[in-house]
C-alpha cells in the first residue's frame, strides 16, 4: 500500500484524461455500437479460430480471494485462539501455509507477481514509483499516460483530434489472459496494477493506480472557515469556505477542463447554510442536510466542460465542525462507474453493470483515505467507517459473480487487511510511539480478521463439487516505530551532494547536486547509483566501479544500528542483480535495502527530502507496514485442496491456476504448479 508522500507526487494518468474521455465518448458511442453491429459475426469467427482450445480442466471452478497485508503471526495467534473459525476449518479441508513474497514486499510488486508468476525483472514493477532518468523526479510506475498534441483550435476552445496514449506498464502476461486463450472465462475483481485493464476472455474491474478525477492517487478536500488553504503535506487540499451573510460558498475543485485554452479547472458551487446542530448544504442540484461527524452516502457530482459534456464523479461528504468554525469534509472524487471518464473495466460497461447490481461504490485504486486520518481531517471512527463500508461493496461485487459464475476462474481482492493494520497497528504494539492512551479495548486489526473469517465461512458454504478456494495475502506486517531517511545517510556517508547554498528540505531530491552524486534513493525500499550512460547527469562508471560501490553501500547498511534503541534497522541489503533474472532487470533499482522490525523508509525520506536526521520516531497514525525485509513479512495461504509439498511463493499462484485449468505454464513463468501430483476425479479431489 502507498505511504510515502504527497499525493501531488503520485500523479497517475492527467485530470485532462477524464474529459477527453467524455469527451470521445459522446461523438464515438453511436459509431462504435453500430461498426460493432455490422463486425459482431466476423468477430465471433476469428475469436473461435484463434483461440486454442485448452485440456481438459482438472476443475470446474477456482476462487481466489486476497485479502491485502494479513499477516500470518497474527493469523496464528487468533487461530490458537479461537477467533477465526472458517479459516480452520477451510485449513483442515485442504491446508494453511506461510506465503513467500517479493523482493521487495511491496503490494503493487507482489500482486504483478501473484498474476504472472514471474520476478520484477520479468513484469517490470519495482515499486510505486519509478524515477525519471532525465529530470530524476518521480512517476507512477505502473502506468503510463501522453499527451495530445493534435487539437482543432476554435477561438477559445481546443477540440482533440486524438485520444492519450494509456498504458498499463506491467509486462508478462497475467494467468487469465492465458486462460482466456484457451476459453477459460475469468471474473477480476479490483487486483493491483490492473489499470487500465487487460483485454482477455473475461470481465476485469481495475484497481491500484486508478486515479481520481483530479488525476492524483487520491486527493481529499476540506471547505473551511479556517485560515490557511493550499495543500496538506499528504494528499489533500484545503479550500477557503468565504461568508456571504448568513451562507458559506466555495467551488469544489474538478479536473481541468482540457476543452478550453490554459486548461482551467472545473468547479461546482457549493453553498452551506450552518444551523442549530446540522447545516443546509446545496452542491450540484442536490441539497442535503448533515449532523456533524455523520457520514453520507456517495454523492454524484458532474462537472461541466462545454455544452452537452461532463465528467461524472462521486464523492462522500461530513461535516467535521459546525460552530465558530466550520469545515466540511469531502472524500476523494472518485471516478462514477456508471459513467466512467476513464477506462477502469473490461468489457467497458462492466463497471456500469456491477454498478445497477449493488449500487455505487469506490473506484479509486487506493479507495480507503489514509491520508485524511494522518492529517487528522477525519478521526478513527470515520476512517473505519468508509473503509469497512468499501469492504461491503467489494464483498457484494464478489457474491454477485459466485451466484452467477459457475465455470472458469474468480478473482478477487480485498484492501482493508491492508489499509486497517497501517493505520491502527498502534492498537496492538504498545511501544509504537503513537500508540499512548490507545488503551486496552477491542482493536481494529482484530474486529478486520473476524470479518474476514464470516466472508470465509460464506466462501466456504457457497462451493460447488468441482470448486477450489485458495485464500491469500501477498505479504504480511510488521510494526513502523523509526523511520530512516536513506538520503540523509547518503549525504553524512559522502554519497549524494547538495547544489551550493541548499539545505536539502525540497522534496523529490530537488536540492541534489547530480554532478557530485554517486547513490540516491527513491520510493520505499529502491536504492540507485547515479550511473553514466542510464541517469541524466549519471557519474559512476557500469562495471567494476558500479559493482564495487554497490558492494560497499551495502555492507555499510547491513546491519545498521539505531544508535537511539542499539537495535539493529536494516538487516541486509540486496544487489537486484543477485536477486532478479529477466529483460527488464536495467529499469530495477540497484539495491534494495530490508529493514528491520519496527523500521522503514522516513516519511521525509520518502518523499525525497534530505535534510534533518537519518532516524526519526513515526508520530503517525500509520503506523504498521511492510515494505521491509520480504523474509520477516511473508503472506499466508489457505487452500481447500492439500497443495504438493511445503514453502509455496506468491509467484506459484499464476502456473497453479493455469494447470488446474489442463494449461502448460508458458516458458517466463518461473513459479510451480501447487497441485501438479494431485488427481482430480470429475472436478474433485482425489
Amino acid at each position: 500500500m502507498l505511504a510515502a508522500a504527497p499525493a501531488q507526487a503520485y500523479i497517475g494518468p492527467g485530470a485532462g484524461f477524464a474529459l477527453l474521455s467524455s469527451f470521445a465518448v459522446l461523438f464515438t458511442t453511436l459509431v462504435l455500437a453500430l461498426v460493432s453491429a455490422l463486425l459482431w459475426p466476423f468477430r465471433t469467427v476469428w475469436r473461435v479460430l484463434r483461440r486454442r482450445q485448452a485440456a481438459r480442466p482438472r476443475i470446474r471452478r477456482l476462487v481466489v480471494v486476497g485479502f491485502d497485508g494479513q499477516d500470518p503471526r497474527l493469523t496464528d495467534r487468533m487461530l490458537a485462539e479461537g477467533k477465526l473459525p472458517n479459516f480452520k476449518r477451510l485449513a483442515e479441508m485442504g491446508g494453511y501455509h506461510r506465503l513467500a513474497t517479493t523482493f521487495p514486499s511491496v503490494s503493487p510488486v507482489a500482486w504483478s507477481s501473484f498474476s504472472t508468476g514471474t520476478n520484477p525483472a520479468r513484469h517490470n514493477i519495482f515499486d510505486f514509483l519509478d524515477r525519471d532518468l532525465r529530470s530524476y523526479l518521480p512517476r507512477l510506475s505502473s502506468t503510463h499516460i501522453g499527451r495530445v498534441h493534435r487539437v482543432l483550435k476554435l477561438g477559445r476552445w481546443r477540440i482533440p483530434l486524438a485520444r492519450p496514449d494509456l498504458r498499463l506498464l506491467r509486462k508478462s502476461r497475467p494467468f487469465w489472459s492465458i486462460l482466456g486463450d484457451h476459453s477459460i472465462w475469468s471474473t477480476v475483481l479490483r487486483v493491483p496494477i490492473t489499470f487500465p485493464p487487460d483485454r482477455f476472455y473475461g470481465a476485469q474491474l481495475s484497481a491500484m493506480s486508478v486515479p481520481d478525477l483530479l488525476g492524483t492517487q487520491g486527493t481529499f478536500v476540506l471547505l473551511t472557515t479556517r485560515s490557511g488553504g493550499g495543500h496538506y503535506q499528504e494528499g489533500g487540499m484545503q479550500v477557503t469556505l468565504e461568508r456571504d451573510g448568513a451562507v458559506l460558498r466555495a467551488t469544489v475543485p474538478g479536473p481541468e477542463n482540457t476543452l478550453l485554452e490554459g486548461s482551467p479547472p472545473m468547479g461546482i458551487p457549493l453553498e452551506l447554510e450552518p444551523g442549530k446542530g446540522r447545516a443546509l448544504v446545496r452542491l450540484g442540484g442536490t441539497e442535503l442536510e448533515l449532523e456533524p461527524g455523520v457520514l453520507t452516502g456517495w454523492q454524484h457530482l458532474r462537472f461541466r466542460a462545454a455544452p452537452g459534456i461532463t465528467v461524472a464523479g462521486l464523492t462522500r461528504m461530513m461535516l467535521t465542525e459546525l460552530g465558530d468554525e466550520v469545515s466540511l469534509y469531502l472524500s476523494p472524487l472518485n471516478i462514477d462507474p456508471a459513467k466512467p471518464a476513464m477506462p477502469i473495466s473490461h468489457p467497458s460497461y462492466y463497471s456500469a453493470y456491477l454498478e445497477k447490481r449493488i449500487g455505487p461504490y469506490a473506484t479509486l485504486g487506493l479507495a480507503e483515505d489514509t491520508w485524511a486520518l494522518n492529517e487528522g481531517v477525519i478521526d478513527d471512527a470515520t476512517f473505519l467507517e468508509l473503509t469497512h463500508d468499501i469492504d461491503r461493496e467489494r464483498d457484494a461485487m464478489l457474491m454477485t459473480v459466485l451466484e452467477r459464475q459457475r465455470r472458469g476462474c474468480v478473482v478477487c481482492v480485498f484492501d482493508a487487511t491492508d489499509r486497517i493494520q497501517h493505520m491502527f497497528w498502534r492498537d496492538i504494539d504498545p511501544g509504537h510511539p503513537a500508540a499512548a492512551g490507545r488503551g486496552d479495548g477491542p482493536n481494529a486489526i482484530d474486529e478486520l480478521y473476524r470479518r474476514n473469517d464470516e466472508r470465509v465461512g460464506r466462501l466456504l458454504d457457497r462451493l460447488r463439487p468441482g470448486d477450489l478456494l485458495m485464500v491469500l495475502s501477498d505479504h504480511g506486517f510488521t510494526s513502523f516505530r523509526r523511520g530512516i531517511n536513506l538520503n540523509a545517510w547518503l549525504l553524512a556517508n559522502g554519497y549524494l551532494a547538495l547544489k551550493e547554498g541548499v539545505d536539502g528540505a525540497v522534496d523529490w531530491l530537488r536540492d541534489v547536486d547530480w554532478t557530485r552524486t554517486r547513490a540516491y534513493a527513491l520510493g520505499l525500499t529502491g536504492m540507485f547509483l547515479n550511473l553514466a550512460g542510464r541517469e541524466g547527469s549519471g557519474i559512476v562508471a557500469p562495471g567494476a566501479e558500479a559493482d564495487a560501490l554497490k558492494r560497499e553501500i551495502a555492507e555499510r547498511l547491513s546491519g545498521l544500528v539505531d544508535p537511539a534503541s542499539g537495535s539493529v534497522a536494516i538487516n541486509e541489503v540486496f544487489d537486484t542483480e543477485r536477486v532478479y533474472v529477466g529483460p527488464y532487470l536495467r529499469q530495477a533499482p540497484d539495491l534494495i535495502v530490508g529493514y528491520n522490525h519496527g523500521y522503514r523508509i522516513s516519511w521525509d525520506g520518502a518523499s525525497g527530502v534530505v535534510a534533518g536526521p537519518v532516524f526519526s520516531d513515526n508520530t503517525k497514525p500509520w503506523s504498521g507496514d511492510h515494505c521491509v525485509d520480504p523474509r520477516i513479512v511473508p503472506g499466508v495461504l489457505f487452500t481447500s485442496v492439500p497443495i504438493d509439498g511445503d514453502n509455496p511463493a506468491l509467484v506459484d499462484i499464476a502456473p497453479t491456476a493455469l494447470d488446474l485449468f489442463g494449461i502448460r505454464p508458458p516458458a517466463w513463468v518461473e513459479g510451480r504448479a501447487l497441485y501438479a501430483s494431485r488427481t482430480f476425479d470429475g472436478g474433485r479431489a482425489a
